[in-house]
C-alpha cells in the first residue's frame, strides 16, 4: 500500500520532535536578557533621563572654593614697612622668595533665568520621548522574537514537506523505471520522474539551508543556540480581532502607539527649545555670596602680612543687548527643528494608521486563508490518490501524477505559512495599536504543543 504524502510528512515531523522542546516564552526570556537592540534602547533611555538632572542642577545653588599658593622670586631689594613695628622700614634684601596664599569661596543662585526653566521642561519632554521609544522597543522585541520563532517553525515544515516530496518523487521514479525495464511503459515516464526527483532533492537542500539560516537569526536575538521548538497545535483558534471595528483599532493606536507618543513628546521638546532660545533676549538675575582671605610672607624672615577676610553679598542683573545676531539665529533654528518634528509626527501618525488597518485586514484575511488552505490540502491528497489510481490502470500519465504531487506539496506549504502568519499578524495588529504586552506572548505560547 502506498504511503500518502501528507501522512509521510506528518510522520517525518513526528520523528524529529522531542518529548519536550523550547517554547516561545523560553525564547522571549532569553531575548529579554540578551538582546543588544533592547539593551541599547534601555541605555539610551537612561542616558537621556540624566538630562533632567543636569538641567535642574543649573537652577540649584552653585558652590565653589579655591586655594591658591604662589611664590615670587625677587632678584633685588626693596624698602618695605616692618609689619611688627609700624612706622619703621626695613630692606627686604636677603629675605628670599615672597610666598602668598589666597583662600576664596563663592555661592551663586540663579534667581531669574527663563532659558534655564525652558531647558528643564525640554529635558523632561526629551526623557518622556525616550521612555516611549523604549516601550516601542519592548513591543518590537515581542514581535521580533515571535516572528523569528514562527519563521523557524515554517522552515521546519517546509523541510518536512520537501523531504516527503522527495520521497514521493523517488517512489514514482522507481516505479516508472521498473515499468520501463519490464516493457510496460515508455522511457519518457522514467525520464520525467527522474527529473522531478532530482529537482525535489535540490529543494530539500535549499529548505535545509533556509532553516539553518533562520535558526541562526533567532539565536541572534536570544543570544543562545536554537534547540528544538514546540509546534503550533492543529486546533488553532481562528478568532477575529476584538473589537470588530477597524476605526476603534485606529483610535486606540493614535492614543497608545509608543512610537507616535514619542514623536509628540519630540514636538513638545522642540517647543520648549524655542522658548529657551527666545529667552536669550531677556535679562537674568542671580544672587552671589563670595568670601576671600589672603596672607603673604618671606621665605627667610619672620615677616607676615595678613589681609582681613572679606565677604561680599549682591545681586547681578545681566541684560543682553547685542550678540551679533546669535540669538535670532538660534530662535530660527529652533523653529525649523520644531517644524521638522511636527512633520515627523504627521508621518508617524499616517504610518500608524495605515499599519493598524493593514494588520486588521490581514488578520481577517488570514482566517479565510487558513480555512481554504486546510481544504486545499485535503483536496490535494484526494486528487493525488485518484491520480495514482488512474495511473495504475492507464487512464492517467506520469506527468499527471507528478503534477498532483507538486500541487499537494504546494498546498501543504501554503497552509503551514498561513497558520503561522495568522498568529504573527494578530501580534502585529496589537503592536500597531500600542497594546502588545507579555500576556500576548503567553497567549501565543499556549497555542504550542
Amino acid at each position: 500500500m502506498r504511503l500518502k504524502l501528507l501522512t509521510l510528512a506528518l510522520a517525518l515531523a513526528a520523528t524529529s520532535l522531542p518529548s519536550h522542546g523550547e517554547d516561545l516564552l523560553d525564547a522571549y526570556r532569553d531575548a529579554r536578557a540578551n538582546d543588544p537592540v533592547l539593551a541599547q534602547a534601555d541605555a539610551t533611555r537612561l542616558s537621556t533621563g540624566e538630562g533632567v538632572d543636569q538641567a535642574r542642577a543649573l537652577l540649584l545653588p552653585q558652590v565653589s572654593a579655591g586655594l591658591t599658593f604662589s611664590q615670587t622670586k625677587s632678584d633685588g631689594s626693596q624698602i618695605i614697612e616692618d609689619p611688627n613695628n609700624p612706622g619703621q622700614t626695613i630692606n627686604s634684601s636677603g629675605f628670599g622668595h615672597t610666598r602668598t596664599r589666597d583662600i576664596s569661596g563663592t555661592l551663586s543662585q540663579s534667581v531669574l533665568d527663563f532659558s534655564k526653566y525652558a531647558n528643564l521642561k525640554a529635558a523632561h519632554s526629551a526623557a518622556d520621548a525616550q521612555d516611549q521609544t523604549y516601550q516601542a522597543a519592548v513591543q518590537d522585541l515581542y514581535v521580533r522574537v515571535t516572528t523569528a520563532y514562527f519563521t523557524v517553525l515554517t522552515d521546519e515544515d517546509e523541510l518536512t514537506f520537501a523531504k516527503a516530496n522527495e520521497e514521493a518523487f523517488k517512489r514514482q521514479y522507481d516505479q516508472a523505471d521498473q515499468q520501463y525495464k519490464v516493457g510496460i511503459a515508455a522511457v519518457t515516464g522514467s525520464y520525467q520522474a527522474k527529473a522531478a526527483y532530482e529537482a525535489a532533492k535540490a529543494q530539500t537542500i535549499a529548505a535545509q539551508n533556509t532553516l539553518d539560516n533562520d535558526r541562526e537569526a533567532l539565536s541572534q536575538i536570544t543570544g543562545k543556540p536554537t534547540g528544538e521548538l514546540k509546534k503550533l497545535r492543529n486546533d488553532l483558534p481562528l478568532d477575529p480581532p476584538t473589537p470588530a471595528d477597524p476605526d476603534a483599532w485606529v483610535q486606540t493606536a493614535l492614543g497608545s502607539n509608543p512610537s507616535l507618543l514619542a514623536q509628540r513628546d519630540n514636538v513638545e521638546t522642540a517647543e520648549h527649545n524655542i522658548s529657551s532660545a527666545r529667552a536669550g533676549h531677556l535679562p537674568t538675575i542671580s544672587a552671589n555670596v563670595s568670601y576671600g582671605k589672603s596672607a603673604s610672607w618671606y621665605q627667610n624672615a619672620d615677616i607676615h602680612s595678613n589681609t582681613p577676610a572679606s565677604t561680599t553679598i549682591g545681586l547681578t542683573l545681566s541684560v543682553p543687548i547685542f550678540s551679533g545676531g546669535l540669538v535670532q539665529s538660534q530662535v530660527r533654528q529652533s523653529i525649523y527643528n520644531r517644524d521638522a518634528a511636527q512633520d515627523s509626527l504627521e508621518s508617524e501618525r499616517r504610518q500608524v494608521k495605515a499599519s493598524t488597518l493593514n494588520y486588521y485586514r490581514s488578520v481577517l484575511a488570514g482566517i479565510a486563508q487558513v480555512q481554504s488552505g486546510k481544504a486545499s490540502v485535503q483536496s490535494g491528497q484526494e486528487a493525488l490518490d485518484a491520480t495514482r489510481a488512474g495511473y495504475s490502470v492507464g487512464t492517467q500519465t506520469m506527468t499527471d501524477v507528478l503534477l498532483a504531487i507538486q500541487t499537494l506539496t504546494s498546498s501543504e506549504s501554503s497552509y503551514s505559512q498561513a497558520r503561522h502568519q495568522f498568529v504573527v499578524n494578530g501580534l502585529l495588529l496589537k503592536q500597531a495599536a500600542g497594546t502588545a504586552d507579555y500576556k500576548d506572548i503567553e497567549a501565543i505560547n499556549a497555542l504550542l504543543q
